[in-house]
């Protein structure tokens, strides 16, 4: 078990046992551990907001207030996601740092699994620097596609309002001063091309998923000091 996985597994244990505690003895052996190990792990459980607390004496040990923590949560890759990018319209503001902690306790309690999806959807995502891309028209197929890696098939229609069938593989997004893109590997082009939401139209998702390709910086025509990339958990 990998030391994410531990401090999500901890945090129930002692939650399914609460108010009784644990000694750091007792978790040891759970987790087949050193006691070293559960010290730290607490503490850093307890840094992190965690509302851990400390009893001492031969029955003491490490308990839980149920009250103030979250039982386990059905919360998606895709939804933690969406709460990093609202995070970034508090940058300046009095909210940002307990918008940042709030963030990180429910990623303490999700999965190790889905915070990994969770950092490489946000890690596709990119903001450019004081740019509003405002609201968008986006199809709910065009969401699920560029989570779950699925094929789309499109209409687009460029700038001078010309329309071509497409088929793409969608691979991150850009929020700029004109809007939001999609960016997404283009085989009638064969290239990763942009694609701006609000022109993409009569779009259907195939049944092929295809592999996440990467996303390189070259994709994103805007210079790098210009471009901030979404973090899920810093």
């Amino acid at each position: 078990m990998n030391r994410t996985d531990r401090l999500y597994a901890l945090v129930e244990e002692l939650r399914a046992v609460a108010p009784r505690p644990r000694s750091a003895r007792w978790l040891a052996t759970r987790f087949e551990v050193s006691t070293r190990t559960i010290e730290r792990d607490i503490g850093a459980l307890q840094e992190s907001g965690v509302p851990i607390w400390v009893s001492l004496g031969r029955t003491g040990g490490y308990a839980v207030d149920r009250s103030r923590t979250l039982p386990p949560l059905n919360m998606t890759p895709a939804e933690a996601v969406a709460i990093a990018v609202a995070l970034h319209r508090l940058d300046g503001t009095p909210f940002h740092d307990a918008a940042r902690t709030a963030l990180h306790k429910l990623l303490a309690v999700m999965p190790a699994a889905d915070v990994r999806r969770a950092e490489d959807l946000a890690g596709r995502i990119h903001l450019v620097h004081g740019a509003d891309p405002g609201p968008a028209p986006v199809s709910p197929t065009v969401v699920e596609a560029f989570t779950t890696g699925r094929v789309l098939d499109i209409a687009y229609a460029d700038r001078f309002g010309a329309t071509t069938r497409r088929l793409i593989e969608p691979a991150g997004y850009l929020g700029g001063p004109h809007g939001w893109y999609l960016l997404a590997w283009c085989r009638l082009r064969e290239g990763m091309r942009s694609f701006r939401v609000d022109r993409i139209h009569d779009v259907s998702a195939t049944p092929e998923v295809a592999d996440r390709r990467p996303l390189p910086d070259c994709a994103i025509d805007v210079p790098g000091h210009l471009v901030t990339r979404v973090a899920i958990a810093a």
